[in-house]
């Protein structure tokens, strides 16, 4: 399903448990259901600032057990609130880990609603997010932190 942000499209996919996929690229042969529906449905009124928690059931069968804690671990940011790289390894019990917490980010399967956008570098500054095809990624991520009223430090 193909729904419009404020900064270009974004897909979503589903199977009978629960949302799978978020993507700034094009699915092809997604699903539509009740769970694409709700999706949508949320990240509409979280875009225009109506919401700040999702409901919407996840089903996330990909990624190892570590990229997966890692993700699990990006579900625990509060709205509106940033942590860094090394706050997230630390969370996950591996505090060397930074850069394999930058490339779990890379491999999360339902930006925004895991919201992989809330982790910045330990400096405050924004670092790596996967662009689309119509924006770069950190644009996209300066966005999503600007609806959550996140001040970013941009130099």
């Amino acid at each position: 399903m193909k729904i419009n942000a404020p900064f270009g499209s974004i897909w979503l996919d589903a199977d009978n448990k629960g949302l799978t996929a978020v993507s700034f690229f094009e699915i092809t042969n997604h699903k539509t259901n009740h769970f694409t529906e709700l999706a949508a449905k949320e990240l509409t009124e979280y875009f225009s600032g109506e919401r700040t928690h999702f409901t919407v059931p996840l089903s996330i069968n990909s990624g190892t057990d570590f990229q997966r804690r890692v993700w699990s671990a990006l579900s625990q940011i509060p709205y509106g609130e940033t942590c860094s790289y090394l706050d997230i390894a630390k969370a996950v019990d591996s505090p060397k880990a930074v850069r394999a917490i930058g490339q779990a980010n890379s491999k999360n399967p339902i930006p925004i609603i895991v919201p992989c956008h809330r982790v910045i570098g330990k400096n405050g500054k924004l670092t790596g997010y996967l662009g689309s095809s119509e924006l770069d990624g950190l644009t996209i991520k300066e966005h999503l932190l600007n609806i959550e009223n996140v001040s970013i430090d941009k130099n």
